[in-house]
């Protein structure tokens, strides 16, 4: 097999295992070639020219790739579909305590959701998620300046996975319309 280029040919050869061979020697020129150059110095340039080896071809294809993987999947928030994980932070406050700034992790997203209109009652067929813990750590925090006879423990959740599910009052604050 011989590729062309513009004042050379490069001559590829097939092993008896099926393999492409190509080395620095299988460089040779054409007489079809009209811009041949038959000078010592043109196969000094062909004999010089740097062959990269495949592995490094595979590296920057890879690298640029990722490069763009990347890029595509960086994705703003208000285009993020689904459930995950986010900072979170707050004032906690009680009766009788100051307020306390409170930076936690807590689920965050939107889930996928519908309504189907259907004949017979309810008339309507819901699938309704909401983004909520599916495994938290209990934290406690101290509250400044509490009053004697009040508790300066202040308990709150973190949030260690989440998950889009059926909204349930003991852990999450559901709102209807």
């Amino acid at each position: 097999m011989v590729f062309h280029c513009n004042w050379c040919d490069v001559s590829v050869s097939v092993c008896p295992n099926g393999l492409l061979k190509t080395t620095a020697t299988d460089w040779f020129h054409s007489p079809d070639c009209p811009e041949q150059d038959t000078s010592s110095s043109a196969l000094d340039r062909i004999k010089s020219m740097p062959l990269h080896p495949p592995s490094l071809s595979v590296l920057i294809l890879l690298v640029a790739v990722a490069a763009v993987v990347s890029v595509s999947m960086t994705t703003t928030l208000h285009s993020f579909r689904g459930c995950a994980v986010r900072d979170f932070s707050f004032v906690a406050f009680k009766p009788g305590c100051r307020g306390l700034h409170i930076t936690t992790e807590a689920c965050w997203g939107r889930c996928h959701t519908w309504e189907r209109p259907i004949l017979e009652p309810p008339f309507i067929h819901r699938h309704h998620r909401v983004c909520t813990y599916s495994r938290i750590r209990h934290m406690t925090a101290r509250l400044p300046g509490c009053q004697p006879n009040v508790s300066a423990l202040y308990h709150y959740p973190m949030a260690l996975h989440c998950h889009c599910s059926i909204c349930s009052t003991q852990d999450t604050e559901c709102e209807t319309f």
